[in-house]
Formats: C-alpha cells, structure tokens, sequence
C-alpha cells in the first residue's frame, strides 16, 4: 500500500512539473521554488549576528522532517509548521541540506520543485506556498532521474543544517563581497555590491549598509545609502572604500593565523535596524595572469589533496590544520561542502578549488553526442544547475581561488556551456576543468 501510494504522488509531481514549466517564467523576484544566492542567515539584533545566535529574533527555525512512509527505493518524510502571523508579511525561505537522495519538495499539497542532486544544498523561496498558521511540508525521496552525474553524498545526519528562515520585504536578496588591492597596489578596496530588494507592490525606500573592523578589532568604515526600489524588485547599492594598512593583513594559505576582516551587512528603516548579516572575508585576490595563478603579485604554487568536510565543524577544522602541517595548502572537494567548510578553510589558511556535484566517469572518452552525460545537451539544464549552485554558494569565501566544472566526466557540449556560464559571471578567478583535454574550456 506504502508503494502505491509513494507511485502516485510521483505520478502527479511529474504532472504538476510539467504544468509549472508551461506557465509563463515570472520576474525573478517573485520566483517561487529553487534560488541560488549566498546562503546566509538574517539576525534581528547584531549581538546575537556576532554570537551567531540563529534561534533569538525569530527568524529562523529548524527544518527536521520524520518519516511518513516507505518503499523500495523511495520514502516519504515531512513535518507540520506553523508560520508565524509576522512571517505572512515577508519573504520565506527554505534551506534543504543532507537530504541524501533526488527529492520532490511539497508544501501544502502543491509541488515546489524536483531535485536531482542528491550532494549540493538547495535554497528555495517558498513564500508563495506557505500561509499564516499550519503548513504541510513534504518530501519524496525517490531515485535520481540523473543517477550517471551524481556525485555520492556526505554521511552527515539526515537534513542537518536545514532550517526555514525569513526575511522582511525591504531586505538584502544577495551580496557580493571581497577585500582586494587598488590599482597602484597600496592599500586595499573594499567591494561589496548589495542586491536590495522590495517585494511590496509600489515603490519602497530601502536603506543598506555595512560597517568593516580590522582583525585587531578597529573600526575602519562605516556607510549607508537609501535606494528606492520600484514594487516586486531589485536593485544593487555599491560601496568601494578604501582599506588602509590592508597590506600588512594579508590573507594568504600557510600563514600560522591568516588574518580576518570582519564585516557586518545590515537595513534599516525609520531610524531601526532591521536585519543584520555578518561575514569574515580576508585580503587579497586571485587571478588568472598570462596563464600564471597569481595572488597579490605573486604566482601561487598550488600543492592540492582530495579533502571533504568531515561529520562536524570542529573534526573538519582539526583535519584541515593537520593536512596544513603536512605541507598542503590547497584542497579539492568533489562537491560543494557545508558553509561552516569554506570558514574553516578561511580560518585555518587554505585554498580551495571548488566543484561542481558532477561525476560522470563511466563512458569519458566517448565523444558522441549522448555517449556521455557530458556530451547529452538533454543535461545541460541540470549541469547549469550544479555549477551555478556552486558558485553561489561558495564566491564570497577568500579561501576560494578557482572553480572547476565537476570531476573528471569527459567532455562536451554540457561543459561547454558551463565554462560559458562561469566566465560570464567570474571575472578574476580561474575555471578549470580536469577532463577538457586539450580543448577550450578550462584556463590552466
């Protein structure tokens, strides 16, 4: 009976994809489903941002789903939540971790999105799902309909670090962010490029800002701006202040205790804040030059090792620092990893080159259009996926210095298109790409 049921609600999740992806494509802002953005949690107070105090102000909430039903091969598990009366008056978000399989998210019996990759963390903006009161959240766990790219996912507790969380209607959507050196090369720029967005209806004024401390604790800068926003939309506020002595801070892989910059994001209406972002981000830049990987000026000399983040944040940090003292000063995950991995990474000083949830090694060497997943333009919408899952994820981390397409899966029009699309948006860092074999579409 479990396996009747789990088919049938398969049956209509397709049905009710294919009815999504017939409707005309709404404005970005009022998207519903999968999003990709920086993951990062809006506090309501910069005491419990600095204490990284998720649970105080209301905003956030776990997200620990239990089984409902099971078959061979697929499950189903899912919770009831109750969204708060000041929630219905604001942007609601779901972050998915540690599923462990392809999953169908529902809410409130209305399908929100079909997930293949079983390894990379997924955000969702399910606003237009949810109401005010009880809400039925549902996941089938179910077989992969791209099995042959998937990358095998980590062994953490299931749905680890999946939370709900809010946002106000005049708030930060996304952000860009990094600590870089200035033309004449003596002092450092702060670039930080904030997406502001107002989901009311009619033009709103929204106020974003930042301030900026030194790794010794010094307050170097502090600003606002006021943008008014057209109803259901964005718009990018960006601040480049200088950054005196930034030279003498440098962030760089093999330092005993690689200095950190700490920034605070923040809104603010009528006089009171309203949601507070903190980041830690370090000086310097990594760039391709004349085929050369270069960082403040000087080719980096790159000795990498195969590493994942381990069960926990405080394992990972001690594994990172005993291959650190084993000589290595770059490592290479075969998945995006937990945001607590990129900080650790920041924190202990070592590069990272990130992936893409790509691993298609079975028929590489088949260049025929469908002989491998690499070279099946049928993919190429889920290969878009996962590369551009990664780079959101992970393109505000210093330790960050390159992307690579995936592991080695081949070649072909799929990796094409990501090279591509990687380029378009990552203008400094390198894209590389172990498989491409010659041809045009990795840098090194």
């Amino acid at each position: 009976m479990k396996r009747i049921l789990i088919a049938a609600l398969l049956t209509l999740c397709t049905l009710s994809v294919r009815a999504q992806d017939e409707e005309t494509e709404a404005p970005r802002l009022t998207e519903a489903g999968r999003i990709f953005r920086t993951e990062v949690i809006p506090y309501d107070t910069r005491r419990d941002a600095d204490a990284r105090n998720r649970e105080a102000g209301g905003y956030y909430r776990a997200f620990t789903p239990k089984l409902i039903a099971g078959g061979e091969g697929m499950s189903i598990v899912g919770l009831t939540h109750e969204i708060p009366y000041a929630w219905s008056d604001g942007n609601v978000y779901l972050h998915l971790e540690n599923v462990g399989s392809a999953y169908s998210l529902w809410i409130n019996d209305r399908v929100v999105a079909e997930v293949e990759d079983p390894a990379t963390p997924a955000e969702f903006a399910i606003g237009p799902y949810v109401r005010q009161g009880e809400n039925d959240f549902r996941l089938i766990l179910r077989p992969s309909a791209t099995e042959a790219i998937n990358v095998e996912p980590a062994r953490r507790p299931a749905f680890e670090n999946s939370y709900l969380y809010y946002q106000n209607k005049r708030s930060i959507r996304d952000f860009e962010i990094a600590l870089v050196p200035d033309s004449t090369r003596k002092f450092g720029i702060l670039e930080v490029a904030l997406v502001a967005q107002n989901s009311f209806n009619y033009d709103e004024t929204v106020t974003v800002g930042y301030d900026i401390y030194s790794p010794q604790g010094k307050l170097l800068d502090f600003n606002m701006r006021d943008v008014v926003i057209p109803g259901r939309s964005t718009d990018t506020v960006r601040f480049h202040p200088f950054i005196y002595d930034a030279y003498k801070n440098r962030w760089e892989a093999g330092a005993k205790t690689p200095p950190l910059y700490r920034v605070m994001l923040f809104t603010r209406r009528d006089g009171v804040y309203k949601e507070y972002m903190p980041l830690k981000v370090g000086f310097g830049k990594t760039e391709l030059v004349d085929g050369r990987l270069m960082r403040l000026d000087r080719e980096l000399q790159l000795v990498r090792t195969p590493y994942n983040a381990a069960a926990d944040r405080k394992t990972t940090l001690a594994e990172l620092k005993a291959l650190k003292a084993q000589g290595k000063n770059t490592v290479c995950p075969d998945s995006p990893q937990p945001a607590w991995f990129y900080e650790c990474c920041d924190e202990a000083g070592l590069y990272v080159i990130d992936c893409a949830g790509i691993n298609a090694p079975e028929h590489r060497d088949d260049r025929r259009v469908g002989g491998t997943p690499s070279n099946d333009p049928s993919l190429a919408d889920e290969y878009l996926e996962r590369v551009k899952a990664m780079y959101y994820r992970s393109r505000n981390f210093t330790c960050v210095i390159a992307y690579a397409l995936g592991n080695p899966s081949g070649n072909g029009y799929n990796m094409y298109k990501a090279y591509e699309w990687l380029k378009s948006v990552e203008t400094a860092r390198p894209v590389i790409y172990a498989d491409a074999d010659g041809e045009w579409n990795t840098d090194l």
